[in-house]
């Protein structure tokens, strides 16, 4: 992994636009669980379709809330981990220009990143699924989460639906075209924690590679973008992401060069 790491921090201290791609995995040593890992991860226990898809919620939200209310709890009280942090590191350095994300817990800005797009939505507003208004979650986020009270619209009386994705959803517009723009300008690309078996939000790599990006994929399990990336990772982003920034960092002051793409 030694060389690997010097590698990947090669490709990154020579980049001129890097952006990062971050899923689930990168949250899991906070204490929020994924979705695929056999055994622990959420789709193995629910069925996504009955619990979190658009036509679920529709028909029966209280499913959905019953499921995500310890979830829900979980990322509120969940903290960044190192390797949140050593991504915050490196924007902050000026390396990193931009992260995409398909989690929808905050913890990176809590880590203190600023450029940040969510391309799975967020816990912070909620939208009625009958008029349509907009409310910030955080007044009835608190009743939910002490006694289970659906949230529902003062206006209409409608629910209240968190504005995070469900299946059967398209990604919010403004979100996914500008981490397809981002992708676009990226020279390295650089994946997190993620399985990138969740399109459109997956494809974002093998869109970087087409426009002559560097891949580094950093994972626990092989991913669905394997075959395209130029430095492939296998451990814990935990424990690598933050040698791999103090790599990077370590010779920050060096002057950046074009990537020769091949």
């Amino acid at each position: 992994m030694h060389d690997e790491l010097i590698r990947a921090a090669e490709l990154i201290r020579r980049s001129q636009y890097l952006v990062a791609l971050t899923g689930a995995g990168i949250s899991t040593p906070s204490g929020i669980p994924d979705f695929r890992s056999e055994g622990s991860g959420l789709w193995t226990i629910y069925d996504p379709m009955e619990v979190a898809s658009i036509w679920a919620f529709s028909r029966r939200p209280e499913a959905f809330f019953e499921w995500v209310r310890p979830l829900a709890r979980m990322i509120r009280e969940a903290r960044p981990n190192p390797a949140h942090y050593a991504l915050a590191r490196l924007e902050a350095a000026g390396i990193l220009k931009v992260l995409i994300t398909q989690n929808i817990d905050e913890l990176h800005q809590k880590a203190g990143s600023r450029n940040v797009i969510e391309v799975h939505g967020h816990l912070r507003e909620a939208t009625c699924i009958r008029c349509y208004r907009k409310v910030p979650a955080e007044p009835h986020l608190e009743a939910f989460l002490r006694d289970g009270t659906i949230p529902r619209c003062e206006q209409c009386g409608g629910v209240l639906k968190p504005d995070i994705v469900l299946f059967g959803e398209q990604l919010p517009v403004r979100a996914f075209l500008a981490a397809q723009q981002e992708a676009r300008r990226a020279d390295v690309f650089l994946v997190a924690g993620s399985s990138l078996e969740v399109a459109p939000a997956g494809d974002l790599p093998i869109l970087a590679k087409e426009h002559g990006a560097r891949l580094i994929i950093i994972n626990l399990s092989p991913t669905a973008a394997d075959r395209y990336a130029d430095l492939r990772i296998r451990g814990d982003v935990a424990e690598i992401l933050p040698r791999l920034a103090d790599q990077v960092l370590g010779s920050a002051e060096t002057p950046a060069s074009t990537i020769h793409r091949e």
